[in-house]
């Protein structure tokens, strides 16, 4: 249970107090009414005695009583109803409400941090009502009157006559058949008789004399003089006297009704309850008495006795009308006729009651009560019943057979001797005498118990219970199954649930001080029942209590029967209690997971709250179910929504020009937000492509977006002459969660800014939005005009930004959906988007529980909802990226900002739409495609220095920069061919056609990026709303599949901007390439020295193979034209060409070509271009977009070899590096190869000509190269292997290939010799040995022709010979000589002879001998010697 502000003692003291009536004449209420009181109001405060009073117990001890109360009340004929009673008790609670300075305790409990009120206020006030206005009975006579008052003014006519006057009608009262209420204590009732005096208006002198004569007639101690009204009614606004009695008329003010009227008053009370009645004195007061005693003020006209509840919710209106009439009493003044003085008269009238009247009839009373209980004890039981009988005489039932058996027990007469016990055992225990008062509790119950008598018994178990627990020094322990018997008599037998309350409400109360909280809360729950909403809730509330104050707090148990409590508060009609129970029991239910139990209490306090007005806890109530993750079914949902709009609805008209209520639905994921800058994509038309740029509806790609921004970073490099500018900001159109948010974003006036709303509905039912847009806040700012450095900020109007507003938008059961909503900046400055606003609703019917698919009928774009929406926002509120950089960061949480949702908006910018014509999906491999493509300025600002940058600058081109290369010529154009073409004649067939060209005419020249690259504009600008088509020539990818190919384009505005320096357009082309050719290429050296005098040529076999499978409807190549371009290297002639010029390949064919190929004479910066035309007209290779082409390849492949090179070749140099350098040179042909083709395609019953080039770059002699990049085959997976970092510093040694081409040797000698052996036996025959230095250093050489072959392999195919004369030579070749060296072989008879049996041995001539190594020429020279 719950503290309560009195102990234990003190409380049941204060329960059972000796009663005293009063009845007053008409004049001495006249005089207390002028204080605004009746009699017994006036005494009350005054009714505790304030020191220790003595009496004598029947054994003559001193028996001292301490804190001693009496009770005076107006006397009341008929009993209380027992409706009356409940509203009284419904009507005390309703306005015993918690105050805000309520102590509260904090328990901790485990998890749980609860904040309870300590104290019920409540509870107190309906238990101390309750024990008040319970009805006396007959079985005890705690409540029955000891003494009664007679009170009449000095004032009157003859006030010795009107004393007997009262006298005569208390004896009336009390011995007349007529009336059966109130109870006497005794027949011989103590009267005491009270003169009232009026100082300030009667006669002091006959008060006296009138006081004399009363003394001699009922003597000194049956009388008294009190005097009051020192004071008129005029009290001195200065003079503050204490009110004393507001505390105790403010409980009697709630059982009033009525307002005051100017009438007089009767007052009656029962007990200390005490009620104003407005009497009609011409009908009720019969010789100047007041008559109105049949009228108990608890009765009601309206209610019948026992049927009628009072625990309905029809007490809303009462509980009103009490606080009016709560007010109107405070709001009175009480006592402002009374001085201090007065205070202290009527506090010493009552000590002198108690002292001289009534304690020494009580002690008179106890004794003679006692004297009879220790004759009964002489007698045997059986004369003893005997007597009992002849006392008695015949019990004569007064109740039914069937209610007897109800009571299972007797009914005694007044006069029995176990009554006279029992009220010995009251009267003692009144007067705290609670150790005689125990023993004639339990002496009487003996006998009840004997007799069956259970009304009694368990009256008498009660108060023996109560009596041995008072004993001062606790002799015996508390008998708590005396309690538990009485109560279930009480319960069970007898059917008197209120004095089994009674008994629970004082034994909870004792065992609670003894810390037996869990029998308290037993006690308590044992009795709460249906018949009774209001006591059953205040019994919950204080079992919940108890488990809560448990030295081991139950908290789950608190909080359960919280529930309880406030659920049967709820019927009782106390919403506010019941509000406060579900409150309290919800911090413990509140995020345990218990969600169903969380739905229940949050609806039901919001449910309480609208009922109480409290508008705001119900809106908060009804948020907290909508907000979490509800397991309700739909409909039960749909009820908690429709309850929420509907209470929403309420708050919002109260304030309706108050700021937007925050909506808990539906929920947003506010790190989902997007943010697009600018316009939507324009759809693309027919042939018109338009670039795909970047729009909402792309999925966010890391990688993809890393691309992009080395692009920009590549050109804004280029434009800036190779530095990055310090404020360089990479252009964000679409802020997401993924994008570098830190930075306010740029966008642009006039230009759209879309946000992208993710909302989430958690319900199972739909949610309908309307007006939906954005809520935002600007601020304008010029940031073209400067004013002293700062920017100038302008003022604000109403259409700086135009708002987008979507009229419906339909939010499905548990679906997530995006909103894009738009805002039309038309002004610079700075702009915060806050939110959303919206009206939130419902649709009308269930469209989901129906089974109906929700999307049906959703494009009408209209919605039937219920009509119930509520206007309100929610904010969008993006948390930044964790800070993880310093060390405090590291240790801490800290969140930088983002800054998506806060744009600039600068000023106006250009604005391009790229489009492109005729751009192909599909290619082969190599294929030369030509399209248009169209630049649209659709701003108002002139744009220029527009740029595009690709990571793939060989898959297309816009031409050379010389527009002398560009042009197509007319016989290209009859034949729809994409490059420039010339017509040859049938004699150049065989011979290369030569041409050259820069690669600074096609944007590669040294030093540049051959990414980036300039778009010929003309002029240089593209006005506004201009539009220009340009030509692009397209190279399919050498590899198969499908490619994405980046492009950005670049663009910047003439007029320079502070915020924005330049915008770029983005466009990914996707290209699906199909094989075609696989081109093969091998340049060696050729032996024949003779052609070019130096002996520079070589050899170049093209292997050419298709590999197109026929998907594409192929059905052969053509190969037209093969051509080289190089700075040192030429191609010059094909070799062993068939008779046939076409060269053609069909599916699966393979074919080999032979060129001869020769030095450049003129060795520049210059490239040579060799075209071997195979048709009749010559492709002019050095011309657009043939040499673009194959520039953007070759730097490709520059790049790629440039940046292997500088994996392998990042050891620190060595002294001899360029030695090897030299040496590697030797095998080094920078000669490329293009192979253009024409395909054939059947494709709808047409035939179409494809065009096409292949490009192979020939780095080394004798190793293959390819037109495609090979794929490397995965090694195998093997064991690592440690080795030291050192080893790789090792010198690069070159490789004996490399050495074998430093010197190329050439025998010339006949193929046959004819020689007779007859005529001589030596046959002699003159070899010519010819050396060439091939590299670009003086080469020491030694021939020696000492060498023999060994082998017997080759000795059997080839006979055996000798060289004759000098059979080694050194000598020392020039930079690229040809040295000749003539020699002698000597044969001795006919046969087939190997001649290359010399060694060639090779060094540097400033090198040691490091690098020596044999030459052997790998070709057999044969020779033939015929004998004649």
């Amino acid at each position: 249970m719950a503290q309560c502000v009195q102990s234990v003692q003190e409380f049941i003291q204060d329960s059972f107090v000796p009663l005293v009536a009063a009845l007053c004449s008409e004049e001495a209420e006249r005089l207390t009414r002028k204080n605004n009181l009746g009699f017994s109001e006036l005494v009350k405060p005054f009714c505790r005695l304030t020191s220790e009073v003595h009496m004598r117990d029947p054994n003559n001890q001193l028996h001292v009583i301490k804190n001693l109360k009496i009770a005076v009340n107006n006397i009341i004929t008929h009993s209380p109803q027992p409706g009356g009673i409940r509203k009284l008790l419904n009507d005390v609670v309703s306005v015993s409400q918690p105050t805000e300075g309520l102590v509260t305790n904090v328990i901790t409990a485990g998890d749980y941090d609860l904040n309870i009120s300590a104290t019920t206020p409540w509870f107190e006030s309906y238990r101390e009502s309750f024990l008040q206005s319970m009805p006396a009975s007959d079985h005890e006579f705690l409540n029955h009157y000891v003494a009664c008052m007679l009170v009449v003014s000095s004032g009157e006519p003859e006030p010795v006559e009107q004393f007997l006057k009262l006298s005569q009608e208390q004896h009336r009262i009390q011995h007349s058949s007529e009336y059966a209420y109130p109870k006497w204590f005794i027949p011989n009732t103590l009267k005491y008789y009270v003169l009232l005096h009026d100082v300030s208006a009667g006669e002091e002198q006959r008060a006296d004399s009138v006081y004399e004569e009363m003394k001699q007639r009922y003597g000194t101690q049956g009388c008294y003089l009190l005097k009051i009204n020192s004071r008129g009614s005029n009290r001195g606004a200065d003079e503050q006297i204490p009110d004393p009695w507001s505390q105790y008329l403010q409980k009697n003010s709630i059982q009033t009704q009525e307002s005051y009227d100017d009438g007089p008053y009767t007052v009656i009370s029962n007990r200390n309850a005490d009620h104003l009645i407005s009497a009609d004195l011409d009908n009720d007061i019969q010789d100047g008495l007041s008559n109105n005693f049949k009228a108990h003020p608890l009765q009601l006209d309206h209610l019948s006795d026992t049927s009628s509840s009072f625990d309905g919710t029809d007490y809303i209106k009462t509980t009103s009308s009490l606080h009016e009439s709560k007010k109107t009493s405070s709001g009175t003044p009480h006592g402002a006729c009374l001085t201090l003085t007065d205070h202290d008269r009527i506090r010493q009238f009552i000590q002198e009651f108690t002292f001289r009247g009534l304690l020494p009839h009580i002690e008179k009373t106890i004794r003679q009560l006692n004297d009879q209980l220790i004759s009964r004890k002489g007698l045997s039981r059986s004369l003893f019943s005997a007597t009992k009988k002849w006392f008695s005489g015949s019990k004569v039932p007064e109740k039914s057979i069937n209610e007897l058996k109800n009571t299972s027990g007797l009914l005694y007469p007044p006069e029995a001797p176990e009554l006279q016990i029992r009220k010995m055992a009251d009267l003692c225990f009144l007067v705290q005498h609670y150790e005689l008062a125990y023993s004639c509790y339990h002496t009487a119950k003996k006998d009840f118990l004997n007799d069956q008598a259970m009304l009694y018994a368990a009256g008498a178990l009660e108060m023996a219970a109560v009596s041995a627990f008072l004993q001062p020094g606790a002799p015996r322990p508390y008998p708590a199954h005396y309690m538990d018997t009485a109560i279930q008599t009480y319960r069970d037998i007898c059917k008197n649930m209120v004095l089994a309350e009674r008994c629970v409400l004082l034994s909870a109360e004792i065992l609670k001080s003894q810390s037996k909280y869990s029998d308290a809360a037993a006690l308590l729950i044992r009795l709460t029942s249906e018949d009774s909403d209001l006591r059953s809730a205040l019994l919950l509330e204080q079992a919940a209590h108890c488990f809560i104050n448990m030295k081991s707090p139950m908290v789950r148990k608190f909080a359960f029967h919280m529930i309880l409590a406030g659920h049967r508060y709820s019927k009782a009609g106390q919403k506010k209690h019941a509000l406060r129970c579900y409150s309290q029991a919800m911090q413990v239910y509140k995020g345990k997971g218990w969600s169903l139990a969380e739905d229940h209490i949050n609806f039901t306090i919001g449910r309480q709250s609208f009922t109480l007005r409290q508008l705001d806890n119900a809106v908060s109530a009804f948020r907290h179910i909508l907000i979490n993750d509800s397991k309700q079914p739909a409909a039960q949902q749909g009820t908690f929504l429709r309850e929420y709009l509907y209470v929403y609805k309420n708050v919002t008209q109260l304030s309706p020009d108050g700021p937007l209520p925050q909506l808990p639905l539906p929920y947003i994921n506010n790190s989902a937000t997007r943010v697009f800058f600018g316009h939507d994509r324009r759809p693309s038309e027919g042939e018109k492509q338009a670039a795909t740029h970047i729009s909402l509806d792309q999925e966010y790609d890391c990688e993809s977006s890393h691309q992009w921004k080395e692009l920009e970073e590549q050109v804004v490099a280029v434009v800036n002459k190779g530095i990055i500018p310090s404020n360089f900001q990479p252009t964000q159109y679409c802020l997401n969660s993924y994008s570098d948010n830190s930075k306010f974003p740029l966008a642009v006036v006039e230009e759209p800014v879309t946000v992208e709303v993710a909302f989430r509905n958690p319900l199972k039912v739909p949610l309908l939005l309307t007006d939906l847009s954005l809520l935002w806040k600007f601020q304008p700012k010029d940031f073209s005009a400067k004013h002293n450095g700062e920017t100038k900020e302008l003022a604000c109007g109403n259409d700086m930004i135009g708002a987008e507003v979507i009229a419906e938008f339909l939010i499905n059961s548990e679906e997530t959906k995006m909103a894009r909503l738009k805002l039309f900046p038309h002004q610079t400055g700075e702009l915060h988007i806050l939110g959303v606003v919206y009206n939130l609703g419902t649709i009308q019917g269930t469209m989901m529980l129906d089974g109906i698919d929700p999307s049906i009928g959703l494009q009408a774009g209209k919605f039937v909802y219920n009509g119930m929406s509520v206007r309100g926002r929610q904010e969008l509120e993006i948390q930044g990226p964790r800070l993880n950089n310093t060390k405090e960061e590291k240790t801490s949480i800290k969140y930088g900002p983002d800054r998506r949702l806060d744009p600039i908006i600068t000023e106006e910018m250009p604005l391009l739409e790229v489009f492109f014509i005729n751009f192909p999906t599909g290619l082969l491999c190599g294929e030369i495609r030509k399209a248009y493509v169209e630049f649209v300025n659709v701003s108002k600002c002139p744009l220029t220095a527009l740029k595009v940058v690709s990571k793939h600058p060989e898959f297309f081109t816009f031409g050379g920069n010389t527009a002398v290369l560009t042009p197509l010529s007319p016989s290209a154009s009859e034949n729809c061919s994409a490059y420039k073409t010339v017509v040859t004649d049938s004699t150049s067939v065989c011979t290369a056609l030569m041409s050259s060209a820069s690669s600074v005419n096609f944007g590669v020249g040294t030093g540049s990026q051959p990414e980036v690259i300039h778009v010929p504009l003309p002029d240089s600008v593209l006005l506004p709303g201009a539009s220009v088509q340009l030509p692009m020539w397209l190279h399919g990818p050498d590899e198969e599949g499908v490619h994405e190919i980046n492009f950005l384009f670049y663009y910047e505005s003439i007029k320079k901007h502070s915020k924005m320096c330049h915008r770029v357009l983005r466009h990914t082309a996707v290209i699906c390439t199909s094989r075609s050719l696989n081109v093969r290429a091998t340049v060696c050296r050729s032996n024949a020295l003779e052609d070019e005098g130096k002996g520079d040529n070589m050899l170049v076999f093209v292997d050419v193979e298709n590999i197109n499978t026929s998907e594409a409807g192929v059905k052969e190549f053509h190969i037209v034209q093969v051509s080289s371009n190089s700075k040192h290297w030429k191609l010059q002639k094909a070799v062993n060409l068939s008779e046939d010029k076409d060269y053609k390949l069909a599916s699966r064919e393979r074919g080999k070509l032979c060129f001869k190929a020769v030095r450049c004479k003129n060795s520049g910066e210059n490239y040579t271009f060799a075209d071997i035309v195979f048709g009749n007209e010559q492709i002019i290779s050095s011309a657009s977009p043939c040499a673009d082409f194959f520039f953007r390849s070759l730097s490709s492949e520059l790049k790629r070899t440039h940046t292997q090179s500088n994996m392998f070749h990042g050891a620190a140099k060595q002294p001899f590096d360029e030695a090897v350098r030299l040496i590697q040179k030797c095998s080094e042909v920078d000669l490329n190869i293009v192979v253009l083709w024409k395909a054939y395609v059947v494709e709808d019953n047409k035939q179409l000509i494809l065009e096409g080039q292949h490009h192979v770059v020939l780095h080394t002699v004798g190793k293959e190269a390819f037109s495609f990049p090979q794929k490397q085959e995965s090694p195998e997976m093997v064991l690592l292997k440690f080795f030291r970092p050192e080893n790789t510093s090792l010198p690069t040694r070159p490789t004996s290939e490399q050495l074998s081409n430093l010197i190329k040797t050439s025998l010339h000698y006949p193929e046959s010799f004819n020689h007779s052996f007859h005529q001589k036996s030596l046959c002699l025959v003159p070899v010519t040995l010819l050396l060439s230095n091939c590299s670009e250093a003086d080469v020491d050489v030694i021939i020696d022709l000492r060498h023999k072959t060994t082998s017997p392999e080759a000795l059997e195919i080839h006979g055996s010979f000798t060289w004759l004369g000098q059979t080694q030579y050194k000598r020392q070749l020039k930079s690229q000589e040809v040295y000749s060296l003539q020699l002698k072989a000597c044969f001795v008879r006919t046969g087939v002879y190997n001649l290359g049996t010399h060694r060639v041995f090779a060094k540097l001539a400033d090198q040691v001998t490091l690098f020596e190594t044999s030459q052997q020429n790998s070709m057999p020279a044969l020779i033939i010697i015929n004998n004649i």
